[in-house]
């Protein structure tokens, strides 16, 4: 008597790749989009000022700052949340969006300056006869917005490039990224640069042939800042979520194993480097007109640091964690330093012992924990 034995063949199941968002995740940013474009500029256009429900000019350009903020702790959660690369001088890319978009706007002042001068103002009082080689479009708003982008890009590219090639990898990579940033600062200081020196830019008048600091114009550039802030969120969970991603937190958490699998580490860090560096310039140029000022202030060492704090505070490879970060920390230090300013700094280094001791998973990390406890 023969028996039939049938041999159980094993089935290759591909992993489906996730949703960007779900549900609720799409319900909470359409919630966040009506905020935006809606609520806010109603509640700061159409709500008299003295009613309780109005939002002030100040905390327009507070919230709008503090988004701007947002999307650099975001580009930082790329990088090191979610490629284990601890930058400490993003703060650069920041600051060369916001010169690019700075440049802009000063040559939009025309002669309505103090000298009444085609020249900016910094231009006239150092005895410059003409404007520098850096400024040939600066005229143009369609090449500040390529410069925006590039500039940044190529730099981060510049570094990023010879940086990983050399497999230049943890403390020390973070430590000449923080050299990099004290060099620029540097550097923009000098007055013969052509970027202002120690003051920067200041005194914008007109963006797009219109006053930048009507009210009107003020809730356009929050609505923009908030709105590439959710475009961002957005590329960033496709980014996270696809097999680029996926190499990415491989190697984060092994890279020599990712190496012996046939990928190549250098062009993955490389091109993750440079998107991040975009995003934190597209955050400067946004910055600029809202606060009305740029300077080498912005590359300080300590700027770059505050990029991580945000992201360790809300929580590294979460996304909706440094966001979170960026508000609580920097919401924080806009009420400190109007009460307790000699002891803003000290309450930030504390925060951050404080996060990295006993909630080493940021915000986001302490909420799933709760309802964890909770079910």
């Amino acid at each position: 008597m023969q028996r039939d034995i049938e041999l159980d063949t094993p089935v290759l199941t591909l992993p489906v790749k996730p949703a960007v968002l779900g549900r609720k995740g799409w319900g909470a940013f359409i919630v966040a989009l009506l905020v935006v474009c809606a609520v806010a500029p109603l509640l700061n256009l159409a709500v008299p000022q003295g009613s309780l429900f109005h939002m002030s000019d100040y905390a327009v350009a507070l919230v709008g700052k503090i988004m701007c903020y947002a999307i650099c702790a975001l580009a930082m959660d790329l990088i090191w949340g979610y490629t284990g690369i601890l930058s400490l001088g993003h703060g650069v890319f920041f600051a060369l969006g916001g010169y690019a978009m700075g440049m802009y706007l000063m040559r939009q002042i025309g002669r309505d300056g103090n000298y009444k001068s085609d020249l900016p103002d910094f231009m006239v009082f150092l005895d410059w006869k003409a404007l520098p080689w850096h400024w040939t479009f600066s005229n143009s708003f369609v090449a500040t917005l390529v410069l925006i982008v590039a500039v940044p890009g190529l730099v981060a590219f510049v570094f990023g490039f010879f940086a990983f090639r050399s497999r230049i990898k943890g403390v020390y990579f973070s430590i000449i990224t923080q050299a990099m940033t004290y060099a620029a600062m540097l550097l923009f200081f000098r007055n013969e640069t052509g970027f202002g020196g120690n003051n920067g830019f200041t005194d914008f008048k007109r963006i797009l042939g219109m006053p930048i600091a009507t009210q009107e114009m003020r809730m356009t550039l929050f609505v923009l800042t908030g709105l590439t802030l959710l475009g961002f969120f957005l590329f960033a969970r496709w980014l996270v979520s696809s097999k680029f991603g996926r190499v990415l937190q491989a190697i984060r958490d092994a890279e020599t194993r990712v190496m012996f699998s046939g990928y190549n580490p250098i062009g993955y860090k490389l091109t993750i480097w440079v998107i991040s560096a975009i995003m934190c310039g597209v955050a400067g140029a946004l910055y600029v007109p809202q606060v009305g000022i740029i300077n080498p202030s912005e590359m300080s060492p300590a700027n770059s640091i505050e990029f991580a704090i945000w992201t360790a505070v809300g929580g590294r490879a979460t996304l909706i964690g440094p966001i979170l970060g960026a508000f609580i920390v920097s919401g924080a230090k806009s009420w400190l330093t109007e009460i307790y300013p000699e002891f803003w700094l000290y309450f930030l280094g504390a925060l951050f012992i404080a996060v990295t001791l006993f909630l080493p998973d940021g915000v986001v990390g302490l909420v799933k924990k709760l309802k964890g406890g909770a079910r």
